[in-house]
């Protein structure tokens, strides 16, 4: 499969939902959004996988979310591709969820944001 389909992540209430006040600090966090969106600020220690790459990076997030041993929590900048991408990923076998409200929801819960130049 070249992309992820528009259509996944429709039925977005079927999808299971990490709160971000309840992630750990090393949580796995698998962003979505552009590289621009994602260095203007992004959790700390969440790897930029965009939406539009997702597919052909399948392999390399599963590597990751094998090595680290724990459910892969993604988030976009609040919108639709979040629920796209976790179910992407669990339909590939990663256990994946999505972080409600995505990075929007990650400074209204207070938690740090990093910004790369």
């Amino acid at each position: 499969m070249d992309s992820v389909p528009a259509s996944l992540g429709d039925d977005a209430a079927s999808l299971p939902v990490i709160e971000p006040s309840t992630l750990a600090d090393d949580a796995l966090i698998i962003d979505v959004r552009d590289a621009a969106d994602w260095r203007a600020g992004h959790a700390p220690g969440a790897v930029n996988v965009p939406i539009s790459q997702l597919a052909a990076r399948l392999d390399e997030v599963v590597a990751i979310a094998r090595e680290a041993g724990m459910p892969v929590a993604v988030s976009c900048g609040g919108g639709t591709k979040q629920g796209r991408a976790t179910a992407y990923l669990l339909a590939n076998g990663v256990d994946a969820q999505v972080m409600r409200g995505g990075m929007r929801g990650w400074k209204s819960a207070g938690r740090p944001v990093v910004t790369e130049s």
